[in-house]
């Protein structure tokens, strides 16, 4: 497990770039935290940068959306999905399991 940050310092609406065996975002939206992949798998653009609504994050290079729950590429351009990671929240940190990787078929 690595440590992303504090649950204090990740706003509600929020994204926070970490560097694990690759780039991961971690997401603080509608009270929930989530890991995937920061690159986007249309293009090389950092997921962390992107716009936030509701459990979808939307690439700020070309406008492909990813699902924060499963990965999954929701629109073009992009066509893969993205990697997504457990997400640990303990005495007010947020942990990733970098260890175990869902979300790609």
């Amino acid at each position: 497990m690595i440590r992303a940050c504090d649950v204090s310092d990740l706003p509600d609406g929020e994204a926070i770039r970490i560097v694990a065996h690759v780039p991961i975002s971690v997401f603080h939206s509608e009270g929930e935290f989530f890991a995937i992949d920061d690159t986007c798998t249309h293009q090389d653009a950092s997921l962390a940068d992107g716009w936030v609504e509701g459990c979808v994050v939307e690439c700020p290079l070309h406008a492909a959306t990813f699902d924060l729950r499963s990965g999954k590429a929701l629109c073009l351009p992009a066509n893969d999905p993205v990697r997504t990671y457990p997400v640990v929240v303990s005495d007010g940190v947020i942990y990733v399991d970098t260890g175990v990787q869902t979300g790609v078929a």
